[in-house]
């Protein structure tokens, strides 16, 4: 089995993935096939030995698309540019069509109903709404035709014929029965409005370029490596394994590798999500666009180019976004039975009255028009934007930015929430929560000692415990003889007398015993997943200890989400005993934590979660794929929001998180997690409620037109009629959406 990455082009809208998707799967050869129209790539598992890349591109080209071989280089500016291109072509349609179709419906649906007629008022609305049937209506009439050569219908199907419909009638009744009266401003207004959905469509898919982007500037473009016992400034690009590289204060990492010289503590929270600097000494590890905080050293070049850390987390972005098969609309569900149907009731209305009954062409004509009139989609096309842009606009005012019509229709359906640690459910910064005096000494003066020691330091351990000084409102003295000891803490004079601040480790080599009771206290503050620093001169004198707290709405919305059926989860970079810790305070059940997870493996285990039988694994094929929310806000969680179903990211985290994320959170409140799965589920309400009325009117209504009622009671319903039986469907729809807005989240 061979997988291969293609481009595609030529894709206009969702319907057009799942066409492709379609053909694909179909071939001979063909495991598995994703379509993603947001990324316009499609990714095919296929057997070699039953087909090639080039017969993969050929069933493509026969469905009217384009493909090429994606050469794995993402190309960003070329992306950013045919996403701009795409969104103008949509705007611009749509400004077109609001140029023809408003006047169109002031004259068709207000001043003829009020009896304020226009000379030659027909053929007015004709010149309006032709540019728009065969201009703003081409990608329809595009979508139209690509689906009947593949032999199946979609939403397009629908519109095309439904406008058609009223088009081609409108123009037999301009030039040959003008008593028959006319529906041009319907096609007009139907089709604008489709191209405004495009527009909104357009605008809001295709971030993997911009996500992809932000990644990539977190890697710095030179780096500084030994050669021939020189230091010189070279390209990352130039970089081979093996390369011995320095790394001084304040610069990024080039490449991943292993320090061979060197102590220093090392900003990785742009990769992992932890906002603590860890301490790193000869042989630990080292990642590529990582900030070195205050130590020099040297290390040795393992991973470059595509092979490193943040290399992998940019391919896994791009993978895991482009795997997920765009949502298969229920209008188009329904469209694929709905238009076949129609179609053949018409046929068979025209045949029926024309040679059973005997009836003349025009009686044939008329009544198969009117069938075809009464079935023309409007309500159908609307029941669904509509809907979406009521609920995305209520979300918006709620603070819950919404950027796909997908991620609202899915959002309802969530079994599993995942939340990232660190800045999601936690704070992010680390913040003082015990002060423990050993020796005869008061909080306040153990507190001051450490802040004075400590307000040396640029460690985020440092300025949290010099912030927590200052709401004392404690005045720090003067330190002599100042030393980091990376990875054990610092030493420092203050008044004469020589202090220790730091870790275990410090104490022990400077021969300083911790009793039991310490010890004991030590234990159970780290149970709390805190992180314990000793201050000690001849012998231990105080503890501080130092926490991530989590979010005052954490536990809250932890408590909402279980109350709508939604098992929640954590999942973070930390230790087992930290992470349990927090878990249980926010409410999160401990066997519901993923913990010591590393950033490229988070997407996996929401993959788990996705495919999830509760051990029941003998019929692969009949398991129903899990919904899965991941919340997150760091670098580290952009694959994992890709993958994915729904990704929530927080307004206050990174670019790269916000842009890969299906939902943001502007107002960074937890809160908002369950509302959003609240909103999605009445949104889908909605849309189910729209569709009965939109069916409702066309079952009921299409017997009628065929003349069922005719032969008993001589009355036929007239074209007019059934185009009025389908504005009142419209009307029902959007009122029927706008209903939404009064709804409390």
């Amino acid at each position: 089995m061979k997988k291969i990455d293609l481009e595609i082009k030529g894709m206009h809208c969702a319907s057009c993935s799942t066409l492709i998707n379609r053909s694909l799967s179909k071939a001979e050869g063909v495991k598995e096939a994703n379509v993603n129209y947001a990324t316009a790539k499609a990714f095919v598992l296929y057997d070699e030995s039953k087909l090639s890349a080039d017969d993969l591109i050929k069933i493509i080209k026969s469905r009217g698309y384009d493909a090429i071989i994606s050469e794995g280089k993402v190309d960003v500016e070329k992306k950013e540019n045919e996403q701009k291109e795409e969104i103008k072509k949509f705007r611009d349609n749509f400004i077109l069509g609001l140029f023809f179709a408003i006047p169109a419906f002031i004259i068709g649906m207000i001043l003829m109903p009020l009896g304020i007629m226009i000379p030659n008022v027909e053929f007015i609305l004709f010149l309006l709404a032709t540019p728009v049937q065969f201009i703003v209506g081409s990608d329809i009439y595009r979508s139209f035709w690509t689906a009947l050569r593949a032999g199946t219908a979609n939403m397009d199907t629908l519109i095309a014929i439904g406008t058609t419909a009223a088009y081609v009638y409108s123009v037999y009744a301009l030039f040959f029965a003008p008593q028959l009266g006319q529906y041009f401003e319907t096609s007009a207004i139907l089709i604008t409005f489709v191209v405004l959905g495009r527009y909104l469509e357009a605008r809001a898919k295709g971030k993997t370029g911009e996500a992809i982007k932000s990644l990539m500037q977190l890697s710095p473009k030179t780096a500084t490596v030994i050669r021939n016992g020189k230091e010189l400034k070279i390209s990352v690009d130039d970089v081979v394994i093996g390369d011995i590289l320095i790394v001084k204060p304040g610069e990024k990492v080039p490449v991943d590798g292993i320090i061979i010289s060197g102590n220093s503590s090392i900003d990785e929270s742009m990769i992992t999500g932890e906002s603590i600097p860890v301490d790193k000494g000869k042989g630990a590890q080292v990642i590529g666009g990582t900030i070195n905080k205050n130590g020099s050293f040297k290390f040795k070049a393992t991973k470059i180019g595509e092979n490193t850390t943040l290399a992998n987390i940019i391919k896994l972005i791009g993978e895991a976004q482009g795997r997920k098969a765009p949502i298969q609309r229920f209008a188009d569900t329904i469209s694929a039975y709905f238009v076949p149907i129609v179609l053949i009731i018409a046929v068979l209305t025209f045949a029926t009255w024309f040679f059973i009954v005997g009836k003349d062409f025009k009686f044939a004509l008329l009544t198969s028009v009117a069938v075809l009139v009464i079935a023309c989609p409007c309500a159908l096309g609307l029941a669904t934007p509509t809907a979406i842009i009521v609920g995305t606009g209520k979300g918006a005012k709620e603070g819950i930015l919404i950027k796909g019509a997908d991620s609202l229709e899915i959002a309802h359906k969530t079994k599993y929430v995942i939340f990232d640690k660190t800045g999601t459910i936690t704070k992010g910064t680390p913040e003082v929560t015990d002060i423990v005096p050993i020796a005869n000494i008061s909080k306040d003066s153990l507190l001051k000692i450490v802040a004075s020691i400590e307000s040396r330091s640029e460690h985020p351990i440092a300025d949290a415990i010099v912030r927590k000084s200052k709401e004392h409102r404690i005045k720090l003295s003067t330190v002599k003889s100042f030393k980091a000891i990376p990875g054990y803490g610092i030493t420092a004079t203050l008044g004469g007398k020589k202090y220790l601040f730091g870790n275990q480790k410090l104490l022990l080599n400077n021969k300083i015993k911790l009793d039991s009771t310490i010890k004991e206290q030590v234990k159970y503050l780290e149970e709390q997943g805190k992180t314990v620093m000793m201050l000690a001169s001849n012998k231990i004198i105080g503890l501080i200890a130092v926490a991530d707290t989590i979010k005052a709405n954490a536990s809250d919305a932890v408590k909402k989400l279980k109350s709508m059926n939604v098992d929640v989860y954590m999942i973070t970079g930390d230790n087992e005993r930290t992470a349990k810790a927090i878990a249980e305070q926010a409410g999160i059940s401990p066997s519901n934590v993923f913990s010591e997870v590393l950033p490229e493996n988070k997407a996996e285990y929401v993959k788990k979660l996705q495919e999830n039988t509760n051990g029941r694994r003998d019929d692969i094929k009949n398991i129903k794929k899990n919904v899965v929310m991941m919340v997150g806000d760091g670098i580290n969680d952009a694959p994992a929001l890709a993958q994915a179903d729904i990704g929530i990211a927080m307004g206050s985290g990174t670019d790269v998180a916000m842009e890969t994320g299906n939902i943001v959170l502007i107002r960074n409140d937890l809160n908002d997690v369950p509302k959003a799965i609240k909103l999605s589920r009445m949104t889908m309400n909605k849309i189910r409620q729209n569709m009965f009325w939109a069916l409702f009117y066309n079952v009921l209504g299409i017997p009628i037109a065929a003349g069922v009622l005719y032969p008993y009671t001589g009355w036929l319903l007239n074209p007019i009629i059934a185009g009025g039986a389908m504005a009142l469907s419209s009307v029902s729809v959007v009122s029927n959406s706008l209903l939404l807005k009064g709804k409390k989240l």
